[in-house]
């Protein structure tokens, strides 16, 4: 038993509680099921344990639990957040237990993609389930503990609503939480009854001045820079969260906290960093400069989470914004890349129109495919580093639209990139449409699916010689990877064969272009 007591723990499992040796991008193994080598080898390269103080509290923790750890504290509630492998020690003396996770039951892309294709169950739900199946639940609960799940896949209970009763979770919290976590945490403590489901709409979400400042490192020193995003894509449940911008000075407070907590990396979170300071998406080019200038004055290196592909282009094109950033981030002689995810989405120009007409803007829907093309070439000029994304089976997606995506997929061969398709879960304003599962998978999804493979695998080898893990000490994960990889493209060549397909790794190596598409 603990000599401490916490009222209130706020935790999740060993997938989300990791740092990922500091590389943000080998969490997305966690997606997966462990292939071609044990869990335990896939595990440690995806999610290796946090180290943590004597009492169980983690070095570094999830960004989302910082933020609620620190308006609990705030408001002079007993909380913190604890590394799973601590949590069962204070558990019979607190009165709730509050989980985040950004994907419970790998019900999101990736996750449901492997799942789809392998069979297997992805490491990420298995690692969850693992942990509540090895707290002491029904003794707890008989103490008097609450349990509040929420975080961005809360969404996920209502499909595993066994396990939403077997674990006994009281309410699950669907949105942003920092101004209804109050009021439920009140509840618990009056000893009120507490509301199974809470959904946060868009009139219920915090004020800046509600959000507060993390007082804890967050994970690989990720700290929000916005949130909403005006592009009104309708697959994305972003879009439904109003916009606001964080001041830079409280940006410039969280990195500080990272730092002073040892933390020397971060990464800048927006659904579209390029956005920071713009009035729609009309870009700021001082806010962002200034945003860079404090980020490159105290982090040793800088990391984007998200950026628009129309935003990249857009930026470079008008305003030689990207080759400005890119000189700031390099300028301390230590960071030589930038890495970033990107929505590529779709290569059809009529479902460009459709289901994200704003993605492009300020360019007309029409021209996404060249915007798209010319954003990896930007990225790759700049030794800017993308894991993009496609989505697969789209609501009235037609095989004339995967032909398109097919063409623009060949188009990007020359630009450095990771290209990683995915299954179309309906969130958003699509949340009522049929989840890709009940789609058939055609000749053409398939076609999709070994072009991203192989030019994926075309580019890994450079990416993480060069710039990914090019110090000796990641000389393990190094060796791991690249046996991943030499199974990846062994497995393909197989797939190939029973195919009877042509292979793609075949071709001639791209050139790159002297000039830009016109867009």
């Amino acid at each position: 038993m603990a000599s401490e007591k916490i009222d209130i723990i706020l935790t999740t499992d060993r997938t989300m509680m990791s740092n990922h040796h500091g590389k943000e991008f080998l969490g997305f193994m966690a997606t997966g099921p462990p292939i071609g080598m044990p869990e335990n080898l896939w595990m440690w390269i995806a999610a290796p344990k946090m180290k943590t103080d004597e009492k169980g509290r983690p070095w570094q923790a999830p960004y989302a639990l910082r933020k609620l750890e620190a308006l609990l504290l705030n408001h002079g509630y007993n909380a913190a957040v604890i590394d799973p492998d601590h949590v069962r020690k204070y558990l019979m003396d607190a009165k709730i237990l509050m989980l985040s996770h950004h994907d419970y039951f790998a019900l999101c892309p990736p996750s449901s993609e492997w799942w789809i294709i392998t069979k297997k169950e992805p490491v990420n739900v298995r690692s969850f389930k693992k942990f509540m199946e090895g707290l002491p639940l029904d003794e707890a609960k008989k103490k008097g503990l609450k349990i509040i799940a929420g975080g961005p896949s809360a969404w996920q209970w209502f499909y595993k609503l066994d396990l939403w009763s077997r674990w006994m979770i009281d309410t699950v919290v669907d949105g942003e939480g920092e101004r209804i976590t109050l009021d439920l945490v009140r509840k618990v403590f009056d000893g009120e009854p507490l509301p199974k489901y809470v959904f946060v709409g868009p009139r219920d979400v915090p004020t800046i001045d509600e959000i507060p400042l993390i007082k804890y490192a967050s994970i690989n020193g990720l700290i929000e820079i916005m949130r909403g995003c005006p592009r009104g894509c309708r697959f994305c449940s972003v879009t439904l969260r109003s916009l606001r911008h964080i001041p830079l000075e409280k940006i410039e407070k969280e990195i500080m906290v990272n730092v002073e907590q040892g933390v020397k990396n971060g990464i800048l979170h927006s659904e579209d960093v390029l956005l920071y300071g713009a009035n729609g998406i009309k870009l700021n080019p001082d806010a962002l400069i200034k945003l860079h200038q404090v980020a490159r004055k105290h982090l040793k290196e800088i990391a984007w989470s998200h950026a628009s592909l129309a935003a990249i282009t857009n930026a470079e094109k008008e305003y030689k914004l990207i080759s400005k950033i890119m000189e700031i981030v390099k300028s301390n002689g230590v960071q030589k890349y930038l890495g970033v995810e990107v929505g590529l989405e779709t290569g059809s120009l009529r479902l460009a129109k459709k289901i994200m007409p704003a993605k492009s803007l300020p360019y007309p829907a029409e021209s996404w495919p060249q915007v798209v093309e010319e954003a990896f070439m930007i990225m790759h000029e700049n030794n800017i580093i993308p894991a993009a994304t496609i989505i697969l089976g789209l609501p009235d997606e037609k095989p004339e639209d995967l032909v398109q995506t097919i063409e623009l997929i060949d188009r990007l061969r020359p630009y450095r990139s990771l290209i990683v398709p995915m299954f179309f879960v309906p969130m958003g304003i699509l949340k009522n449409e049929s989840w890709f599962t009940d789609v058939k998978i055609t000749s053409e999804h398939v076609e999709v699916m070994r072009r991203c493979l192989w030019h994926s695998i075309y580019w890994a080898e450079e990416i993480i010689n060069k710039f990914y893990l090019n110090k000796p000490t990641s000389a393990p994960l190094k060796i791991l990877l690249r046996t991943f990889i030499k199974y990846a493209e062994w497995k393909g060549k197989t797939i190939e064969r029973k195919l009877g397909l042509t292979p793609i790794q075949a071709q001639a190596t791209p050139t790159i272009r002297n000039s830009p598409p016109t867009s």
